[in-house]
């Protein structure tokens, strides 16, 4: 098990130190067709009381995303995207004490969540989007997360998927950082994340997993997002059919010990309350493997 390196985000709020405890993140999905909640918090005010509920949970930070990016899906316009996002981050302002995450790969829509109150930008597409978005994260000092995507949401469980895939991953990656950095995003400000079923089969998920400390000798900080994925459904399943959603749990919560295992230092999940416990004893047993190694 490798030492997690210590990295640190400035954000408005103030620094957020990642790799000294693992980082547990919420997911919070303002859209009508999300693949794990099915449109559960659409609603603006259900959407708060989830938020806030995260926190009470022990959640670090929470992810706010108002397009879903579910196999198959379609985008949606900025207008769409802003009108579900912006009267969630209006509400929170002034209520969630933790850093705001907003998961768009669009720069006009990153451009007013930052100016509502978000700190970090997540981008799934790395850049591929829209470059601009850089620019717009540099411009106020936020953090921006780096995914790797194969393909775009609607074609990338069609395949062909990467004969290599830590390399395709590594290669994505690595031109999503340069593309940040051109565009003024400070290297201190990047957390990359491989982009666990976007555009990869069940076994590639299971191999990136594996393979995370190659992912870590990029020299930036993990996130790894499995929570409640096909992948897990997959492997559960039964009679040829995939576990429901709302029965990968278990699941999900051997992927997110193995991630703090192999280095990750923030997990994206839904489940914050179970997570938040996996999170605490992987990194119990994570300390002891440090201080034997000192």
């Amino acid at each position: 098990m490798p030492p997690r390196k210590i990295f640190h985000l400035k954000l408005r709020s103030g620094t957020l130190t990642l790799g000294k405890r693992t980082l547990v993140m919420g997911v919070l999905n303002v859209t009508p067709n999300s693949f794990s909640d099915g449109g559960k918090f659409f609603d603006a005010q259900r959407a708060v009381q989830h938020a806030l509920a995260m926190q009470n949970d022990g959640a670090d930070i929470v992810d706010v995303g108002a397009e879903s990016t579910r196999p198959g899906s379609e985008g949606i316009s900025v207008a769409e995207e802003l009108g579900r996002l912006l009267p969630v981050l209006e509400r929170l302002r002034g209520k969630l004490k933790i850093p705001i995450s907003v998961d768009t790969q669009k720069a006009s829509v990153a451009e007013m969540a930052l100016g509502a109150g978000a700190e970090i930008i997540n981008d799934i597409s790395g850049l591929r989007t829209d470059p601009e978005l850089a620019r717009v994260t540099a411009q106020h000092e936020a953090a921006l997360i780096l995914m790797h995507m194969r393909g775009t949401p609607r074609t990338m469980q069609k395949g062909p998927f990467a004969r290599d895939v830590t390399r395709d991953v590594v290669s994505g990656l690595e031109q999503s950082i340069a593309t940040a950095k051109k565009y003024g995003v400070a290297r201190s400000q990047i957390v990359i994340d491989p982009g666990i079923g976007f555009g990869k089969n069940y076994a590639q998920n299971y191999e990136l997993l594996a393979k995370l400390p190659e992912l870590a000798k990029l020299g930036y900080p993990l996130m790894i997002g499995t929570s409640r994925k096909g992948f897990l459904g997959a492997t559960l399943a039964k009679n040829g059919k995939p576990a429901p959603v709302e029965e990968r749990i278990w699941a999900t919560a051997a992927t997110v010990a193995a991630s703090i295992l192999n280095g990750a230092h923030v997990v994206r999940v839904h489940d914050v309350a179970e997570m938040k416990q996996i999170a605490l004893v992987t990194d119990a047993l994570l300390s002891l493997s440090t201080i034997r190694k000192s």
